[in-house]
């Protein structure tokens, strides 16, 4: 994780005091006008670059080369123009071919379906796919299962396994059985959230039956898929081993101005009755193709022209790459109206899931807090769709302090990628080797960390030629997630008088238009409306169905045959270059302008409201109780003579590892678990045993250090069993790189191990006489110096 910005604060170092209506004004009317200034100079900048290098291109010709540029560039156009139309024209076949087909999933596996929700009690459209292996990738069935959840936001699945060089393929390289979760075009009538999340959980027991050895399976899910995943672990914990989270919106509410325009969405459209109103028109099921077009509206640049034209541009080598995803992105998959409209009103709209409020039955709320298992958000600062701030922001809404977090003994580890772009978390080679990677090794050890907020960097090293990564984990506060803003989450106010108008705009439609659209709009018009939405002719129009397009693939294939090559360095390119610069220049311009209107209008609409009436962020809501109070901490400390060797050389560790650097090295984890592994016996336990054992003594080692040192020889009594803990410390001091202080430990312990073996009934007799002394007040627990 890394900041942007830290948050303002006044001279003493204290929150600001609340902004008045007019500063509020004046603030928001000075970031309208600095961005709609900031997007004309980029756009000046812009087309100034490329016109200087249009200049530099523009050498004097004789008459013989300019007429040998000009028709060499206007032939090469022609044949550029046909092979561009026929790629258009196979994408149209492609999409009517997978329509045909039923739309199965576009992964680059074979698979066998394991499990079909659409035969459970509940029925839903979603099954369970076991992912084989590629000739030459073998698996060990005895390893810990990985289970990817794609998401469902209007597109189909397969996002995961989309390429060899993927999610899929990394887990699978690595070893590991590889199980999917698709879900088929068509919802089952009367299927809610919860119904599926119920699936899912079905889904992870198998998957746990199936591989019992090394723990319960990973969860890795993707966008919508990645809150998807964090409702099974709060629905069902026993069923869910480590989640990785990518990309994916948990904190809904959450952005920085001039970033984020998404966020703003809900307020514009007066809240979920749009959503509401789509499904109508749609017979009662909403229609994919109204999200695809959201994420469209984003960067209508690239949408309107810089996709198309960086086909033309590239027409020899590109058309496979484009195809390939245009037949992923062209899949429009439905939802019944209950299911758009829970997501809606609970989190786009709503942002309730951190604050447990998003329910799953009357009075049944989805508990983020119920989930043990390690965490791994992975987030972008170029994602503009699933910001940083909506990807991690949950953390400090869920615990406001670093002490709640680690009393609740979660671990959350947060991977920031600097610039790739939302897709590009799922479906760029180049993150699979290196971030996914990284991420399926750190699993093997992510369970043995003590609780904490961490934050992830993969560091690349050049060996001999070779590629090498190393994973640093640095250990963060939760309050660090403060530098994400730039005004402490006070920006966020207004999104809840936006779920106040909300609720008021879907109360008006559900009372006065749903019963009329309800009962004039039939499914069968809905599907007769869903074949000409925009997105859909696009496809269906330019293919093999229109009978004009049906010389094309003849003369594509004669251009093909007979390429003109063209003058890259000539005029006449340069000219086009200048031309498509120009054009992608006027639609950011247009879409700078746009999204700061936009964002100027919510504030203006929404500001004056939660000034009037400004209700407290859920990040400033407090702590409930002092972390030492936590049922699991006095457990612990409670314990603090007892256990085995086990427990021993993990407190030993612990013990070393305070006092050493923040950062934890994935590497050094390695060669600990290479010298000394098998002897500590963590191995030897199910990974929820070994989470319990290092998280009962990283609660001793943080709140009672000198005792926990004290107290060691309680737990090995026997002098062979001190020998052994001393001996893999002392082989540890000789392998590992440790500081100053944690070599001046070394002595300690072979002066504390040397003591004569201690008996049972003096272990218990210790643990008593601790205990009577926290009672008397005078055992009570300090706090380790950070």
């Amino acid at each position: 994780m890394s900041s942007t910005q830290t948050p303002p604060s006044n001279a003493a170092g204290e929150e600001p005091a609340a902004p008045s209506l007019a500063a509020v004004q004046a603030r928001v009317a000075e970031v309208y006008q600095s961005r709609c200034t900031s997007a004309a100079q980029t756009y000046l900048d812009v087309v100034g670059a490329a016109s200087r290098d249009w200049l530099d291109a523009s050498r004097p010709l004789t008459p013989m080369e300019a007429w040998r540029d000009a028709a060499t560039y206007w032939s090469d156009f022609g044949q550029r123009t046909l092979l561009f139309w026929d790629t258009l024209r196979q994408r149209g076949n492609n999409w009517l071919e997978h329509e045909e087909a039923g739309k199965p999933p576009l992964l680059a596996f074979d698979y066998e379906i394991v499990a079909d929700a659409r035969t459970f009690a509940r029925p839903v459209n979603y099954a369970l796919a076991r992912i084989e292996a590629p000739p030459g990738t073998r698996t060990d069935p005895d390893r810990r299962a990985y289970v990817i959840i794609d998401p469902r936001a209007g597109h189909g699945p397969g996002i995961g396994g989309f390429k060899a060089d993927s999610e899929v393929g990394v887990a699978l390289r690595a070893g590991h059985p590889v199980y999917v979760v698709i879900f088929f075009p068509e919802p089952v009538s009367g299927q809610t959230l919860a119904d599926v999340a119920r699936a899912e959980a079905e889904f992870l027991r198998i998957v746990g039956a199936r591989h019992r050895t090394r723990g319960k399976p990973v969860v890795v899910g993707n966008c919508q898929g990645g809150w998807a995943a964090m409702l099974v672990g709060a629905l069902d914990p026993d069923c869910a081993g480590p989640i990785v989270v990518n990309g994916a919106p948990m904190s809904y509410w959450a952005g920085n101005d001039a970033e984020n325009p998404m966020r703003y969405a809900g307020g514009m459209l007066g809240g979920s009755w749009t959503a509401s109103l789509a499904s109508d028109l749609g017979g009662g099921t909403f229609d994919g193709a109204y999200l695809v077009e959201n994420f469209e509206y984003l960067n209508p640049a690239n949408t309107y022209f810089g996709k198309s034209y960086n086909l033309f541009a590239k027409i020899d080598t590109e058309p496979e790459r484009y195809l390939e995803f245009e037949r992923w992105w062209g899949g429009y998959f439905l939802m019944n109206r209950e299911e758009i409209r829970w997501i809606v009103d609970n989190l786009f709209v709503g942002n309730k899931l951190a604050g447990g409020g998003a329910e799953w039955s009357a009075g049944h709320a989805f508990d983020l807090r119920a989930i043990r298992s390690p965490i791994i958000l992975f987030a972008s600062l170029g994602d503009n769709i699933t910001p940083p701030q909506q990807a991690f922001n949950w953390v400090a809404d869920l615990y406001p302090t670093t002490e709640e977090l680690k009393a609740n003994g979660q671990v959350i580890v947060g991977l920031m990628h600097r610039s790739i772009g939302h897709l590009g978390i799922f479906v760029s080679a180049s993150v699979a080797r290196k971030e996914h990677a990284q991420i399926v090794d750190l699993l093997e050890y992510i369970e043995h960390l003590p609780p904490g907020l961490y934050g992830m960097q993969v560091e690349e090293q050049q060996t001999n030629g070779a590629t090498r990564y190393d994973v640093v984990l640095t250990e963060h506060r939760v309050e660090d997630l403060q530098r994400l803003q730039k005004y402490a989450r006070k920006d966020e106010l207004p999104f809840g008088a936006v779920e106040k108008v909300s609720e008021l705009n879907a109360s008006l439609y559900e009372t006065f238009v749903h019963p009329v659209l309800g009962a004039l709009v039939t499914p069968e018009m809905g599907k007769v409306a869903r074949a000409y939405h925009p997105l859909r002719v696009r496809r269906w129009a330019i293919s093999d169905l229109n009978p004009w397009l049906a010389p094309l693939e003849g003369w594509a294939a004669l251009a093909r045959a007979h390429r003109t090559p063209r003058d890259e360095a000539g005029p006449s390119v340069a000219s086009e270059r200048l031309l498509a610069a120009s054009i992608t220049a006027s639609w950011d311009l247009f879409r700078q302008v746009r999204d700061a209107a936009v964002e100027n209008l919510f504030y203006t609409v929404y500001g004056p409201i939660s000034v009037l009436a400004p209700e407290e962020p859920a990040s400033e809501r407090p702590v409930s109780r002092p972390d030492s109070e936590a049922p699991a901490i006095r457990e612990a400390l409670a314990r603090i003579a007892e256990g085995g060797f086990t427990e021993a050389v993990v407190r030993a560790a612990l013990l070393t590892a305070r006092l050493g650097r923040r950062e934890k090295r994935l590497s050094t984890a390695k060669r600990i678990r290479e010298l000394v592994g098998p002897e500590v016996g963590l191995l030897d336990l199910s990974a929820g045993e070994a989470s319990h054992v290092v998280r009962q003594q990283s609660y001793i080692v943080q709140h009672e250090p000198e005792r926990a040192l004290a107290t060691l020889p309680a737990l090995v009594r026997t002098a062979e069993e001190r020998q052994r803990l001393l001996s893999i410390l002392e082989r540890l001091a000789d392998h590992i790189d440790l500081g100053s202080e944690q070599r001046s430990l070394i002595p300690k312990f072979r002066r504390l191990l040397a003591l004569e073996p201690v008996s049972q009934p003096v272990a218990a007799a210790a643990a008593t006489s601790l205990s009577h002394r926290r009672r008397a007040g005078r055992g009570k627990p300090q706090r380790a110096h950070r």
